[in-house]
């Protein structure tokens, strides 16, 4: 019995499956499904049985799952506690997000607390912005980035403009800024981005629809593609837009429209020495990347 088995024993319990278990932990299914044949083999007693949707644990294999989480949980407090004699912090951290953060908000955040931290391991893990209130709810994770939270609920981390695009050929090129109603009234590309506040329910919340919708796909990328090649005109965070835009005109939203990011830690439980590190980082950092932010923004007016 080792560490690797019991890290793959939690990790099969928390995500159902060998495969989902395997990635969030770093290793091949196939090592992943070695390291628990070897522990009941160890053990001499079944942990797993395998379903149709995925594995369970058996009666024993609950047990197991018991003592294998305080087996790590002691061992990290060992570890921490040496780093804190040593002078340094220790631990790991479980950071959930959607592509769009990772791509421009955290970042900047992740590499001064990388700099200052090196000796905490940061595990990041890309899904959709439900799912990640989905694991802050069932503990799966230690921190997670949120889409428009209240300020109680989460550490502001930023926030994005939504901004109309359009072919550069097309009939209302030539102005700056549109409200809403005129942008979604247009043959429409839908992107929803993997995150459920999208252009779709941005007008809902307006009392709008999208009534011509040409084409919906979840990639910003795509979206932006298709506007370029006259599909239909569509409106996108502003973070997503690329560097080259030949082809396309960007328009303000007028009066403006913002989703906002929250970083917050997983309920139930007091955050971890090194999830609190990291949110009073962004507490301390909040108003510098707003700054930047703003003064990017400015950088692609002007440009």
């Amino acid at each position: 019995m080792n560490l690797t088995q019991l890290r793959a024993l939690i990790a099969v319990a928390e995500a159902g499956s060998f495969t989902a278990a395997a990635e969030s932990v770093g290793i091949t299914q196939s090592g992943m499904s070695q390291a628990l044949a070897a522990l009941e083999e160890a053990l001499g007693v079944k942990l797993l049985v395998r379903q149709r949707h995925g594995v369970e644990l058996t009666a024993f294999g609950e047990q197991a799952l018991v003592h294998a989480r305080a087996a790590l949980d002691h061992l990290e407090a060992i570890r921490q506690e040496a780093a804190q004699t040593a002078g340094k912090e220790t631990g790991s951290l479980r950071i959930a997000a959607f592509p769009s953060v990772f791509a421009a908000v955290l970042p900047p955040l992740l590499r001064r607390f990388r700099s200052l931290h090196p000796s905490i391991e940061v595990l990041l893990l890309e899904t959709d912005d439900r799912e990640v209130e989905t694991w802050l709810n069932t503990g799966a994770i230690d921190l997670g980035v949120v889409l428009n939270p209240s300020r109680e609920r989460a550490v502001p981390i930023g926030q994005d403009a939504w901004v109309g695009v359009l072919p550069a050929g097309h009939r209302l090129a030539r102005r700056a800024a549109f409200s809403l109603a005129e942008l979604v009234a247009e043959p429409f590309v839908l992107a929803t981005g993997g995150c459920h506040a999208h252009a779709g329910t941005l007008a809902e919340a307006a009392g709008l629809s999208l009534s011509d919708i040409c084409m919906e796909v979840r990639d910003w990328t795509s979206a932006v593609a298709l506007v370029r090649e006259g599909v239909g005109v569509s409106i996108v965070p502003e973070s997503t837009l690329p560097e080259k835009r030949k082809g396309l005109r960007v328009a303000r939203i007028d009066p403006p429209l913002f989703r906002r990011f929250g970083l917050m830690a997983a309920k139930g439980r007091e955050p971890s020495r090194a999830a609190g590190l990291l949110l009073e980082m962004a507490r301390t950092s909040a108003p510098r990347f707003e700054q930047r932010y703003q003064f990017i923004r400015r950088l692609r007016d002007v440009s």
